[in-house]
Order: structure tokens, then C-alpha cells, then sequence
């Protein structure tokens, strides 16, 4: 096991105006609001499509938008995607939790998002031009599945969709391709959970959607460790060959960012920071990370991608040929 180098280097620098958006700040009388896909609009404006918790409990999703994706969020004064048990009864306890992708392919945004039912969470497809309408796909992985992105671009014709079913074989992330996306198969486990003692043994999943570098796809991902009083959501990173996503390049052996401020730490679930979306700076290498506080607020952290492949190199280790339970 390697020793971690440069303990002292904070890898995401949470913004000094955190939590940028709570329940306050919202139209409409609501529970919390928290882990929001993001993405950059035409105008260069930041557009964030949070979950929204109702007071009831179920959840629905609702777009903010930003000149400079910190502050002067216009809020839609609606709920923007709405569940739909009418036609879509895999939605019957709410929609949660989206990863926006922009499609050039398709010049449109996909909206991958967990569908919440008597059956469990299950994985389902919409994609947007504008975020006022919506074309739905339904549920595109039956329950138990969640934590789900795709990918902006085909690979080997195909397209992919990233997500973490639990299996008999545990809560591991997995791909899977599809030439519609619609019929799924050529399932593959992506990344396995480790066991034992580590920070990300047993259950793990995608944060934000993958990062495509010149070195592979670089991807953020949650650990989840029970202790006696609660679970620990902190957060990893792993790198993953462009072509063939589903082989590691490397992966750190241990987290880079944990819940340690007020705002994290307290709230509806308590130590939990869970990234669904990030934009990149007009540099080519900034990246502005928003995520879920404490299942209460959205918070956001910047992040520098050259810095992060830089900790790769100097803490991780190769995956190929190794198997997660054996690290």
C-alpha cells in the first residue's frame, strides 16, 4: 500500500460564498435541494438542475441558472421536470439526482436521472434542447440502479452509459453500451468496490460524469463507509482509458475530499458531500464542481484537472490485472 504524497495539497478549494444555494433561496416552499447536474449554456451561463426534496418527501428536479454559476441564480419559479407515475410509473416516489451531458452528436443534453418506485431506484433517459421540454426515454436500467451518466460520445459505435446496479457481486460502478439508447447490454464492471478496511470498500458510485482528457477519462467517484452512528461519503478519483472506458489506468488509493464544514457535516444525512455535476473554465483546465451537501444545500469546489491527473500519477496505483478485492 502506497504512502499518500503531498498530504497537506487540498485537491478541490470549496468556494468562500458556501453553501451557494439552500431552501431559502427557492420560489416555493420546499424540504432541501441539493445534488444538481450542471452544464454551460450557449451564453456561457451556468445552468444547475437540482433535486428538489418536497416537503412530502418525494423529490422532483428544478433548473437554476447563473451569469457566473456563483451567484444571481434565477430559479425557475416551477418545478422543471416533474415525476410522471401516470406514464412512467417507475417514478412513483420521485426523480432524483440528474448528470447532464451535452450530446454533440445530438445537439442536446441528456438527462440521465434516478426514477424512484415501489421496485427501488432504477435509471432513466430524457434529453433537452432548452430544459423547458423534455423527451423521455423512461427507465433505461431497472432497479437497483443509480448513480448513472453518459458519456458525450460513441465509443466503438455505441453509446455508454456509466451506472452502479447492486448485484450479487456487490455495489460496484459498471458500463454499458447500446447502439439506440434504448436496448442496453455488453454490461461491465467498470470499477469494483474494495473490501476490508478502505475508505471505498463495499459501495461505491459515479459522481459527476466523466472528465475526457488526453490521458483518458478521468472520473470522480463516492465511497461509502458504515460506522456505528452513520455513513461516509468521501470522494476518489480514477482515470480510464478513452477508447476502451471500461479498463483503469489508475486509481487512488485514497480519498481526496470528505464533508468537514458545518454545512456538510449537519443537515438531513449527516457527513456527506456527493458531486452530480461540474462546468470547465474557458482554461481548458479549471473545473467548478457542485455538489450536495448533507442532503440539504449545494455547495461548490473548484478543481484543477491538471492538478488531479498530477495526483494520480504521484498516489495511485494500475488496475489492470487486479482485482479490487485483493488490494
Amino acid at each position: 500500500m502506497s504512502v499518500v504524497k503531498n498530504h497537506d495539497e487540498s485537491l478541490l478549494h470549496r468556494h468562500p460564498s458556501n453553501p451557494i444555494l439552500t431552501s431559502r433561496d427557492w420560489p416555493y416552499l420546499i424540504n432541501s435541494v441539493f445534488n444538481a447536474g450542471a452544464t454551460l449554456l450557449e451564453d456561457g451561463s451556468t445552468l444547475l438542475l437540482c433535486r428538489v426534496e418536497e416537503r412530502r418527501g418525494l423529490s422532483h428536479l428544478c433548473a437554476a441558472r447563473s451569469a457566473n454559476g456563483v451567484d444571481g441564480w434565477q430559479i425557475d419559479p416551477v418545478p422543471t421536470l416533474m415525476p410522471n407515475p401516470a406514464e412512467y410509473p417507475e417514478e412513483l416516489w420521485g426523480i432524483e439526482d440528474p448528470r447532464l451531458t451535452y450530446v454533440p452528436e445530438l445537439q442536446q443534453y441528456a438527462v440521465v436521472y434516478t426514477s424512484y418506485s415501489r421496485g427501488g431506484p432504477g435509471v432513466s433517459l430524457a434529453l433537452t434542447k432548452d430544459f423547458r421540454s423534455f423527451e423521455r426515454y423512461g427507465v433505461i436500467a431497472s432497479a437497483d440502479d443509480k448513480d448513472a451518466a453518459l458519456l458525450p460520445r460513441r465509443i466503438g459505435g455505441r453509446w455508454a452509459l456509466i451506472h452502479r446496479p447492486m448485484t450479487a457481486l456487490g455495489a460496484h460502478i459498471w458500463i454499458s453500451y447500446s447502439p439506440d439508447l434504448r436496448h442496453w447490454g455488453s454490461h461491465k464492471v467498470m470499477l469494483e468496490a474494495r473490501r476490508g478496511a478502505w475508505w471505498d470498500a463495499n459501495k461505491i458510485g459515479l459522481s459527476s460524469p466523466p472528465i475526457e482528457t488526453a490521458r483518458g477519462w478521468l472520473v470522480l467517484y463516492h465511497g461509502v463507509r458504515q460506522t456505528p452512528s452513520s455513513a461516509l461519503y468521501r470522494l476518489g478519483l480514477a482515470l480510464f482509458d478513452l477508447e476502451k472506458p471500461d479498463e483503469c489506468l489508475l486509481r487512488g488509493d485514497s480519498w481526496i475530499f470528505r464533508a468537514e464544514t458545518d454545512y456538510e457535516r449537519g443537515g438531513d444525512v449527516h457527513d456527506v458531500v456527493f458531486p452530480c455535476g461540474y462546468t470547465m473554465a474557458s482554461d481548458g483546465d479549471t473545473l467548478n464542481i457542485y455538489y450536495g451537501a448533507a442532503d440539504s444545500c449545494i455547495g461548490l469546489a473548484h478543481a484543477s484537472i491538471r492538478c488531479l491527473l498530477a495526483w494520480l500519477d504521484a498516489n495511485g496505483s494500475c488496475e489492470r490485472g487486479r482485482r479490487a478485492q485483493d488490494l
